[in-house]
């Protein structure tokens, strides 16, 4: 295939994915996650989960389709780290359920939900960039899972037969992390978390459908009007992404300096540090002396310890030199 450059799928997920003469391209994708490549998305359901537009919620973009076996899918990208995500996750799963489950309707009929993830940032410690959770009961002495099974009819036969199969009605979740990704292709999902991480087909890809999202996510296709608009929320991502990195920075090098502080205001610090600090230091440090030195070893700019110690930044650089740093000027 060629390296036409696409659009992000965040961004088509705003836009294009969502008029039904693309939902192809959802399909595609859906089916090479789901293992599945006969999904049929029906349509897209209006509701207070399914936002929509660049005033959503910070960076995220959330799109709530049914498929032709009545399932709920629900798809969220997000581009930033979110406190408490997984609780968001359940929260939205249990929503969807609730809305579409009218009072009085039997329990049989309750919304099966898909949660799927596709996260920009890495959530919590793992190994691997494609994980799946959902409910099953294993018995606490014997470990062997719990079978529950529905009574199916066949239909099509002349008199009543049935099957029975196992019952699937808890929500299940996908999480796609795309910054684990290697770019390396092992199924077909990985054709599509591809073009999530690179914005581009991976050379001889073959899942259904990726060669229509080619042609339909392609930036040329696009006509000025639309660039105008994508090229903003481009560069409004990146801003947000920055001011999140930056505040997380600025909050780490405040809570390491507030550490310090706190000990001295308990009383004045005194103490001897023995060792190598860029050679080898043996001395008495005190005080703010104290503060800087080791606020500048923890990697807090000269900017903040000036701040911090309410001294210029010409006399932060005199001590860091009078201990053995030599600070960039």
């Amino acid at each position: 295939m060629s390296k036409n450059k696409l659009i992000r799928f965040d961004w088509a997920m705003k836009t294009i994915l969502r008029d039904k003469a693309n939902f192809d391209v959802l399909e595609g994708f859906l089916g090479a996650l789901l293992e599945d490549d006969n999904i049929k998305i029906l349509n897209i359901i209006e509701s207070e989960t399914n936002q929509g537009g660049e005033e959503d919620k910070y960076n995220r973009v959330d799109l709530l389709v049914q498929d032709s076996e009545n399932r709920k899918i629900y798809i969220e990208i997000q581009n930033t780290r979110e406190t408490d995500y997984l609780e968001s996750l359940l929260y939205s799963a249990s929503k969807i359920i609730v809305e579409h489950q009218k009072l009085g309707d039997d329990f049989r009929n309750i919304s099966k939900v898909i949660s799927i993830s596709i996260m920009y940032f890495n959530l919590g410690f793992g190994d691997d960039y494609l994980y799946y959770g959902t409910n099953d009961f294993f018995g606490i002495n014997t470990l062997s899972k719990l079978i529950v099974k529905k009574r199916v009819e066949l239909l099509g036969s002349l008199e009543p037969k049935y099957k029975f199969v196992g019952k699937n009605i808890f929500p299940e979740y996908y999480l796609i992390t795309v910054e684990r990704y290697k770019n390396i292709i092992q199924r077909k999902i990985d054709e599509w978390i591809y073009i999530f991480k690179n914005n581009e087909v991976a050379e001889g890809s073959t899942s259904k459908n990726i060669d229509k999202a080619e042609k339909k996510l392609a930036e040329i296709n696009m006509s000025e009007q639309e660039r105008k608009v994508y090229d903003k929320y481009l560069i409004n991502t990146a801003r947000d992404r920055d001011a999140i990195n930056t505040a997380k920075e600025e909050g780490r090098e405040e809570g390491i300096v507030k550490g310090i502080v706190k000990g001295i205001v308990k009383g004045k610090i005194e103490g001897k540090i023995e060792g190598k600090i860029e050679g080898k230091i043996e001395g008495k440090i005190e005080g703010v002396e104290f503060m800087i030195v080791n606020g500048f070893k923890e990697g807090i700019s000269i900017e903040v310890l000036s701040k911090m110690a309410q001294i210029n930044e010409d006399k932060v650089k005199e001590i860091l030199i009078n201990h053995g740093f030599m600070p960039d000027n």
